[in-house]
């Protein structure tokens, strides 16, 4: 199994390098079987629809900026946009839903953010006291942030693949949306606190050891 390779390549490397250098290959595993790359692409999706679903939880009943509204919009559309792209390797029929039995590392996939909401609220009520309202907020502006900066870094790597196997599937549309939601994110978060490269750094730090489950998560599915 892949994953057992990339157990016995932690003892001789770092496993924050190791995953780095691996996630490329583990994407190029994926995408060469039609089954499986359409189920990566419907986990993809459900992560996407996640993300939409819980900016509009944070959202104040009436105190709804447009740049909120824009970042909900655009995920939510990310996730139709994913799901479509399946039609190009398999049939969207078959994958109906985000019922475990059509994704990819499944338990992963459905907790990761989840996860990370609750660690960055855990950290806000911790470090900066925040309740209610203002803490829904910051911690949409830390989990964002740190979702936008892991969306950098994977949708290239898996556009990469892609473009090595000549597939017809594209992610360059998201690519270049998620680059300018992170500078988004950053202004927002200077408008927030003048200490937000802390607190950013912190949801960075969490979100990095969740993505490191989804990436072992990934391998371990891999045959």
């Amino acid at each position: 199994m892949f994953l057992n390779y990339l157990r016995r390549e932690k003892s001789i490397q770092n496993i924050e390098l190791l995953l780095e250098m691996k996630l490329h290959k583990i994407i190029q595993i994926i995408i060469q079987e039609n089954d499986l790359h359409a189920r990566f692409l419907n986990t993809l999706s459900l992560m996407e629809n996640t993300g939409a679903r819980k900016i509009s939880a944070s959202e104040h009943k009436t105190k709804v900026s447009f740049l909120m509204l824009k970042h909900a919009c655009e995920e939510a559309r990310h996730a139709f946009y994913l799901k479509k792209q399946i039609s190009k390797v398999a049939t969207i029929a078959d994958f109906p839903s985000y019922e475990k039995k059509f994704l990819i590392a499944p338990f992963a996939s459905y907790t990761y953010l989840h996860s990370l909401d609750i660690q960055v609220c855990r950290y806000l009520k911790n470090t900066l006291t925040l309740q209610s309202d203002l803490l829904k907020y910051a911690a949409y502006l830390l989990v964002t942030y740190s979702i936008e900066m892991r969306a950098d870094e994977l949708y290239p790597i898996y556009q990469n693949a892609l473009d090595e196997a000549k597939s017809k599937v594209s992610v360059k549309s998201i690519i270049v949306e998620e680059e300018g939601h992170l500078a988004e994110m950053i202004d927002q978060l200077k408008a927030f606190s003048p200490e937000w490269e802390i607190h950013a750094e912190k949801a960075v730090y969490l979100e990095k050891q969740l993505f490191e489950n989804w990436t072992l998560a990934l391998a371990s599915e891999i045959r």
